[in-house]
């Protein structure tokens, strides 16, 4: 376990300007704390929001606290492919490059199945799915980047996960709680994928997983949980978590810190726990063969995510 930046906060970030910043779910919660550590710093930062009014509050949020700050509003819904292509396709004709892309936007725990416009299930489609569309429809942004950051934001609730590749979908059965870890583990699978592969092609790009540890957001509404299942939740974070701002510092210090490896997982906050194994021990790709998303991985390694309430930063490799 190597240990990285204890007690880190947004006042030793790097100064960013020059910098463009797309960041996913950026209309509350951790991302928008996110969009504005980095606007703050300079960075010029493309809000993904699925709506426009929350994504133009969150804009002039930003610009009222930091005058002069370079912040654009688009919208995405990664539940549609559709408006994924829209999206990357608006972004390239926008901006010459994108340096850091911040996948943070993520749908809670459904207690009942549901699709994407596109029929894959609802949170499979829009974790993992529509964050793989994106990355891939903004690689030539990316490359041209001498230093481009892709960040996936994980979940602790990846340790007991598993991809389940018979049923990838939950059409024979479909357990909510089972589909949310499995996306999660998908992310991170994803992000150590990537990286391996831009490390092969000699790409000067660095794909890293953070986890917020347990984080005071929107999350928990998304759920569509019951009303009283929500209150519950609610109060356990306010009792073992952290704000959003303070959930916002591993994906922020991923994205902007010298020295920070591609194929790492970092994680903090009181609260964060042990992030465990994912993929040895703490989460499998069920059945997955050669073909299969952990067989290419050949296992994830683990990162402990307890630490410093609020920040504490702490890295591992993946396979380390």
């Amino acid at each position: 376990m190597q240990e990285a930046a204890v007690g880190w906060t947004q006042a030793a970030m790097p100064d960013q300007s020059g910098r463009v910043a797309v960041v996913t779910g950026a209309s509350s919660g951790i991302g928008a704390a996110a969009a504005e550590m980095l606007a703050a710093k300079g960075a010029e930062v493309v809000l993904a929001v699925r709506d426009q009014a929350r994504g133009e509050a969150v804009r002039g949020r930003i610009v009222a606290r930091s005058p002069g700050a370079q912040v654009r509003v688009s919208l995405l819904d990664l539940a549609d492919l559709g408006s994924v292509r829209a999206f990357a396709s608006h972004v390239c004709g926008e901006v010459a490059r994108v340096d850091v892309l911040l996948n943070n936007a993520g749908l809670g725990m459904q207690p009942r199945r549901g699709v994407t416009a596109d029929g894959f299930e609802r949170q499979f489609g829009t974790n993992h799915l529509g964050h793989f569309a994106l990355t891939g429809l903004l690689m030539p942004a990316l490359l041209r980047s001498p230093a481009a950051r892709v960040v996936g934001i994980a979940s602790l609730v990846h340790r007991r996960a598993r991809v389940d590749f018979s049923d990838l979908m939950g059409e024979r059965r479909y357990r909510g709680g089972a589909a949310c870890g499995q996306s999660k583990l998908a992310n991170l699978m994803f992000a150590f994928e990537l990286d391996r592969r831009a490390r092969a092609a000699g790409a000067g790009l660095a794909s890293v997983a953070a986890h917020p540890g347990i984080a005071a957001t929107g999350f928990m509404a998304a759920t569509r949980m019951p009303a009283a299942a929500q209150a519950l939740g609610r109060l356990g974070v306010r009792v073992v978590g952290q704000d959003e701002v303070r959930g916002a510092l591993p994906g922020v210090y991923a994205a902007t810190m010298p020295g920070v490896e591609g194929g790492s997982y970092l994680g903090a906050g009181r609260g964060a726990g042990d992030a465990g194994g994912a993929g040895a021990g703490g989460g499998r790709a069920a059945g997955d063969g050669a073909g299969g998303l952990g067989a290419a991985l050949g296992g994830v390694g683990g990162a402990d995510g307890g630490g410093v309430p609020g920040a504490g930063v702490k890295e591992e490799r993946a396979g380390g």
